[in-house]
């Protein structure tokens, strides 16, 4: 396990070189993709996500229900090996596996995703035969709070907790934007935290930006033996003033010279 400032300075390395990519191809999602990164990057590179080095596989699964933000593994899977450099190098400049969506197809993608709302069910049911087959897999489920405006979400809260899927652990990504706006102006999901408790499960709160309460929360979660769900308070495009809290830059836009200018600066 990495300690807390290589894990920052990996965050930031890695919302460096995104915006370097996304600069390149014009489109993607750059505000979800920053606004969960120190997320992944605990993770992963804080050790919770196990890995077979020898074999180059994860032993657990990652499903980034938030399709659109996929590309925050990216980098991560590139530096684990996982995902072929060359695969990365060709992104933006020729014929490449990797998408703004990220799908099976790619090395390390547990789940081509980006239809929101469908993960935490795939998650619980990947984690509910993991049990039933005696198999030592944990599965980790990424939402945006977007999902929880989907009824699905909801039942496949309610399907985990029933079946105490005590392997399956869903983060929260709360940003308080989505596509249209503030949740809480186009639909209030507040108190998200009693809600979500209110159905028996194991809920805690986290700075989504402070990697050691990620650690400490992400290391206290898996000594707790029942269905666990994490709620991540977070800045959409954290890191870049010209992007955060803005939901315009929940997709690419066009940035003049010295926007990218301040961007690369504050990213570095």
């Amino acid at each position: 396990m990495k300690k807390v400032n290589d894990l920052e300075n990996l965050a930031k390395k890695y919302r460096k070189e995104l915006f370097e990519k996304l600069l390149i191809i014009k489109q993607g999602h750059p505000g979800s993709i920053f606004s969960m990164m120190d997320i992944v990057v605990t993770l992963y590179h804080g050790g919770h996500v196990r890995f077979d080095n020898k074999n180059k596989v994860f032993l657990d699964k990652v499903l980034i229900s938030k399709g659109h933000a996929t590309a925050a593994l990216y980098p991560i899977l590139r530096d684990f090996g996982v995902l072929p450099l060359k695969e990365w190098n060709d992104w933006g400049n020729k014929t490449s596996l990797l998408r703004v969506f990220g799908n099976t197809s790619i090395p390390g993608i547990d789940i081509t995703s980006g239809s929101l709302g469908h993960c935490i069910g795939a998650g619980a049911g990947m984690a509910l035969s993991y049990k039933r087959s005696g198999k030592d897999k944990k599965v980790f489920v990424v939402i945006s709070e977007g999902e929880l405006y989907e009824g699905s979400t909801w039942e496949a809260l309610l399907f985990a907790q029933h079946h105490n899927l005590d392997n399956l652990n869903v983060i929260i990504d709360i940003n308080s934007l989505i596509i249209l706006g503030n949740t809480s102006d186009c639909l209030n999901l507040e108190p998200i935290k009693d809600k979500i408790a209110g159905l028996g499960i194991e809920t805690s709160e986290v700075d989504g930006h402070n990697i050691e309460n990620l650690l400490s929360t992400f290391e206290k979660c898996q000594k707790i033996n029942k269905f666990k769900c994490i709620l991540a308070k977070t800045i959409k495009g954290k890191g870049s003033s010209v992007m955060e809290n803005k939901k315009q830059w929940h997709y690419w836009n066009p940035m003049n010279e010295e926007e990218i200018k301040v961007t690369r600066k504050e990213l570095s």
